[in-house]
């Protein structure tokens, strides 16, 4: 089928899709005359379009009609269509996320058409109904956009931060920049609670380790998000802040008490509800105190329809987390995982590994009575209300002129720098040692780890760092020595310290057998001052040492690196204060640095 052009798309959009719904403009709640004509719209559906209102896909490809040769191959492996566009026909698709590694997400202005061609196939459809476009940009160490987009402190860098006004600040931008790409759901905030320090997935995507300072800052980043017209999304329900097993390669278990579940998990979900939350994502874990069965979260009734719709008194979006992770998939087929999500209350089913395994089980599923039309029904009319309330019917494209005049200004790239400043936490000052002087500290050996960046698109650290320092007037050496250094390279990097005034050392997440605890000794060792800066766990520096100062940073992205620097050089005064405790490494019973703990310049 022939797609219009964009004269066409908005004549569709002016015309059919307002008059169907009466151009609903952004709200808290559908008033009666909405709920009507949405109503009405849902009447109009066939079944394979209600049931393909409630998926949410990845796609391969930068365009929706003309993908690389290699990403209209994926599209035909995985989908058996070549292009995002055909995807959203044969499958009647609500939802498309986005993925830097599926080549969504290259430039502003790509993204830009890529949406709109998306919204074009959708609105060209029998029952044209926009497509709810997302993306997990959490910013920090989550980040499907990069520059030249304005990149943000993650979660655990505004729990350092501790202020509800940058928080909705940083949302509010990152909102307004999505809205303008024409991304319209983002998978944000994260609002676990980290309690575990080992903790492989959550962790620094945390806003932190207190139920409160967590639900004030959710409600903040929920306040930010929506009012810029995208839809956030509370994750991960009941909460993944206390687990030891990553749930994209296995099946984590909770095992807090109700009680301890209602005071500790259970807080930033319900402000998020009480902020009015478009959607919350469910987690890939058990928790038996919640559901004896041992079912995943997911697929959990007792958890999802019981503790959430029931108990907590939520009626919006319940979206799953990505169906191809191993925590859903470890006890039920894919074709099972989505019947039965859905039979636990869930209303959007999210990138499930075999999409067309999953939306023909889904009709079968209704064809065989095991799930009621009516059931469908009821999650097409919640994604729909949300689709109305964040002015998708009223305008679901964008323009090259929203993108040239929102992303990546140089007035939200300022204000970034602003708010990263005040979230670096200084941690160990010996003797006053900081701030740093070009005059009394010009030569600046800077080592460390360089992991990739989370957008793809920003470092690598210790190149960042140096460039940093060289423009606040130092003579920095940038060395990198990597997660693991070798002992030659650590060899390499005592040779490179003599002679130089101070030493900087960006580390990453040290374990007790880490090869990053001998390069910061050997460094020690030589009397030339170590600097370390955490680039990601604050808990580094209960395994380092003797650095004379230690910095967290939370994050490695440059806006978090930039401010590190400007912390180091003075130019900034540290504000950041712990958002999580710091224990002993020998004696994790010993809190080392508790929360709200950081160091001040006198």
């Amino acid at each position: 089928m022939p797609h219009p052009t964009r004269r066409a798309l908005l004549a569709v959009t002016a015309v059919a899709v307002a008059a169907a719904t009466g151009a609903v403009a952004p709200a808290h709640a559908t008033d009666a005359r909405t709920e009507e004509r949405l109503r009405r719209i849902v009447g109009r559906m066939s079944l394979e379009e209600k049931v393909g209102q409630l998926f949410v896909s990845r796609v391969y490809g930068h365009s929706a009609t003309a993908p690389d040769p290699a990403d209209a191959d994926a599209n035909l492996r995985e989908f058996g269509v070549r292009t995002a566009a055909e995807l959203v026909e044969r499958y009647r698709l609500g939802g498309v996320i986005y993925f830097a590694w599926a080549h969504n997400t290259r430039s502003p202005h790509q993204i830009a058409e890529l949406s709109n061609g998306i919204q074009a196939a959708a609105l060209a459809a029998r029952t044209p109904v926009p497509v709810l476009i997302s993306t997990d940009q959490e910013h920090g160490i989550v980040c499907r956009v990069g520059e030249p987009a304005t990149l943000l402190p993650g979660a655990m860098a505004l729990g350092a931060g501790g202020s509800p006004a940058d928080t909705r600040k940083a949302a509010r931008i990152a909102g307004a920049e999505l809205a303008a790409l024409g991304i319209r759901q983002n998978y944000a905030p994260v609002a676990d609670v980290n309690v575990d320090p080992a903790n492989p997935v959550i962790g620094v995507r945390s806003l932190g380790s207190d139920p409160d300072a967590v639900s004030r800052l959710v409600t903040a980043q929920i306040r930010g998000y929506q009012g810029a017209g995208v839809a956030a999304t509370a994750k991960h329900f009941p909460g993944h802040g206390d687990t030891a097993v990553d749930s994209h390669y296995g099946l984590p278990v909770i095992t807090h008490t109700r009680e301890q579940w209602s005071e500790l998990d259970a807080p930033p979900f319900r402000a998020a509800i009480a902020a009015g939350i478009d959607a919350i994502m469910t987690a890939h874990l058990v928790v038996p105190a919640l559901d004896p069965s041992e079912d995943p979260a997911t697929l959990s009734r007792p958890i999802l329809t019981g503790v959430l719709r029931e108990q907590l008194g939520y009626d919006g979006v319940v979206v799953t987390d990505a169906l191809d992770m191993q925590g859903v998939r470890t006890k039920y087929g894919d074709d099972r995982v989505p019947v039965l999500a859905l039979r636990a209350g869930v209303d959007q089913l999210l990138n499930p590994p075999k999409l067309d395994v999953a939306w023909n089980a889904v009709l079968t599923a209704v064809r065989d009575g095991e799930l009621t039309e009516e059931r469908i029904e009821e999650s097409v009319l919640r994604i729909l209300r949300l689709k109305a309330r964040r002015g998708l019917f009223a305008e679901p494209c964008t323009t090259r002129e929203a993108v040239a005049a929102t992303v990546g200004t140089a007035r939200h790239l300022a204000e970034a720098d602003r708010i990263a400043e005040r979230t670096t936490t200084l941690l160990v000052n010996e003797d006053g040692f900081l701030p740093l002087s070009p005059a009394a500290h010009g030569k600046v050996l800077v080592v460390g780890a360089d992991p990739a960046s989370p957008s793809g698109t920003t470092g690598p650290p210790t190149a960042t760092l140096g460039a940093a320092l060289r423009e606040l007037g130092f003579a920095p050496t940038v060395l990198s020595t990597g997660i693991s250094p070798t002992a030659a390279r650590i060899d390499e990097a005592v040779a490179a310290a003599a002679g130089q005034d101070v030493v900087v050392v960006g580390t990453y997440n040290v374990s007790a057998t880490s090869p990053q605890r001998t390069l910061v000794a050997r460094l020690v060792a030589t009397g030339v001052p170590v600097v370390t800066v955490a680039l990601r766990n604050p808990y580094d520096v209960a395994r380092l040492p003797g650095p004379r100062a230690a910095l967290a940073a939370y994050s490695w992205t440059d806006v978090e690196l930039r401010a590190a620097v400007r912390v180091l050089a003075g130019r900034a005064a540290p504000r950041g204060r712990l958002p999580v405790p710091v224990r002993s490494a020998e004696d994790p019973a010993v809190t080392l640095y508790p929360v709200g703990y950081g160091l001040s310049y006198a």
